[in-house]
């Protein structure tokens, strides 16, 4: 699911990640990890700040990996998950903004 450059994400990849987050409780365990940052958090204290655990947690982060949104590495014992690359979240509201108003016929799109 790696594309060459964020502004040309595919509706495919995009439609991939958005069918990740369509649930609650994915949409938690990706916020919880952007809040965590780049070191991520362990499978446990995820599962505790985002309110998931066991198996469900282990089904909702194999989703989000496979979409490329969340990472897990494995130092010594412990499993730590992290947001992946957050340009990858970032795509997704490109993909939403890129092409923001351009049926309108105002000429003003102010989006940011």
């Amino acid at each position: 699911m790696k594309h060459d450059s964020p502004q040309d994400i595919a509706i495919e990849i995009a439609a991939s990640r958005f069918a990740a987050l369509g649930s609650e409780q994915r949409l938690a365990v990706l916020n919880a990890l952007v809040r965590a940052g780049k070191d991520g958090l362990s499978i446990g204290e995820l599962g505790a700040r985002a309110g998931v655990t066991g198996s469900t947690l282990t089904h909702h982060l194999k989703i989000l990996a496979q979409a490329d949104l969340v990472t897990q590495t494995r130092q010594g014992r412990t499993i730590i998950c992290a947001a992946a690359d957050y340009s990858q979240v970032e795509d997704l509201s490109r993909f939403l903004l890129r092409q923001c108003c351009a049926d309108s016929p105002s000429k003003d799109h102010d989006h940011g």
